[in-house]
């Protein structure tokens, strides 16, 4: 039987960063992944570029049934520790917007950043290998495992969440939480395209590829949630980094409110505009929309686009403002795991320990980054979590060193 201070189910970023720093302090660490290729969530993020954090990052920037469980973590593994270490590897990088940060060259840089943490530690890994059974005794944990039994007195489990299945989510994680009598809150996708019934969206469904800033909010009162950013048009309804983020604080059965013209009072535009003016309405709408939207915009209203803007009263104008600008609309529905960047939900962090992300119910097990129920905004967020839950992690795993 083999045996190592600490077992890490799962070779993502998290996985991989608690590792790497845990190796360093001294433990013995072996980590253990089912899937052939490593950090695949890392390698296929930020277009292939990474968004390996955002500069601004603080828990206002996560959803959680606790919300402040993030604050202990985040607060002692920040991103300007995150961004030091990539600059001590000589990782170019860049800020595209919004205090995003990005690669230069590739997502292999972080990758290969995680990997060189980890061999620094000497940590081993066994990959691909599957984990069967997981028990708990006097001894500690044991794993029945493809390359055999580890045994181990601590156990990271740092699975990931459910999304995009095709590189190897799983409920893993999930299922060896309950296994140990942890409360999983509810998941659901995040950060996800939105999709609409084809009644609903047949007026719309042509504008696939259209793009424009937009100001969007779901829920009332305390849930409220509001984004400013940009929207995309499908074939099945609404993407972009707008939707992906409301996604996130979306629920069934709760409308969307948009936007489509933030910033401006529309019906203010075209009543100024329209004294003398020869131009058509949907040209002069066009102004503020893409000529496509204004067009099917026009049309679904019953208002011709060919209309000269002088000749329509300023009733139509105003009702056209102000349902382009409190544009509200249900969906059915999202793009669902498959397409979905994140997991919300995941093992309840009321049972967990927010400095150490140790189990508050079996000493010696503990759950970290995107398998607990954290979920960050669009942007380097997820990340951020992943870096800070795996630094507390393995701070406390070598604190606890005998």
């Amino acid at each position: 039987m083999h045996s190592y201070d600490v077992v890490v189910i799962g070779a993502g970023a998290a996985g991989l960063f608690c590792a790497g720093i845990a190796g360093q302090a001294g433990l013995r660490v072996l980590v253990i992944d089912h899937a052939a290729k490593v950090a695949e969530k890392v390698r296929i993020s930020g277009g292939g570029r990474c968004n390996f954090t955002n500069r601004d990052a603080g828990p206002a920037n996560f959803l959680s049934e606790n919300p402040h469980f993030c604050r202990s973590a985040l607060a002692r593994y920040t991103p300007q520790d995150f961004i030091a270490l990539v600059q001590r590897h000589r990782i170019g990088w860049h800020e595209k917007h919004k205090g995003q940060l990005f690669c230069d060259e590739s997502s292999e840089d972080i990758i290969r950043l995680l990997l060189r943490e980890c061999e620094a530690g000497g940590v081993t890994r066994w990959q691909p290998c599957r984990v069967a059974a997981v028990r708990h005794g006097s001894a500690g944990f044991e794993c029945d495992t493809d390359a055999g039994t580890v045994r181990s007195p601590r156990l990271v489990v740092a699975t990931g969440g459910l999304s995009i299945p095709k590189i190897g989510a799983s409920d893993f994680g999930h299922r060896l939480a309950r296994q140990f009598g942890h409360r999983i809150v509810e998941t659901r996708p995040a950060l996800v395209p939105l999709t609409f019934d084809g009644e609903v969206w047949a007026p719309f469904a042509g504008l696939a590829g259209v793009a424009l800033p937009v100001s969007i909010r779901t829920g009332q009162g305390r849930t409220e949630a509001r984004f400013d950013d940009d929207l995309l048009f499908t074939h099945r309804g609404l993407s972009g980094p707008a939707i992906l983020q409301i996604s996130s604080h979306w629920r069934a059965g709760q409308p969307l409110t948009i936007d489509l013209c933030p910033g401006l009072d529309l019906a203010q535009a075209l009543r100024h505009t329209k004294p003398g003016s020869r131009k058509q309405l949907a040209t002069v709408l066009a102004e503020h929309l893409p000529q496509r939207l204004a067009d099917a915009w026009l049309y679904s209203l019953g208002l011709g686009g060919a209309r000269p803007l002088a000749d329509t009263r300023d009733r139509d104008l105003a009702t056209l403002a102000q349902r382009l600008q409190s544009w509200q609309l249900l969906p059915s529905g999202t793009e669902g795991y498959r397409k979905a960047e994140v997991t919300a939900g995941g093992v309840d962090t009321r049972e967990l320990s927010s400095q150490t992300l140790e189990s508050r119910r079996l000493p010696g097990l503990h759950f970290i980054g995107e398998v607990v129920d954290v979920t960050g905004w669009l942007g380097g967020y997820n990340f951020q979590w992943a870096w800070a839950s795996a630094a507390a992690c393995a701070r406390a795993l070598a604190a606890a060193m005998p």
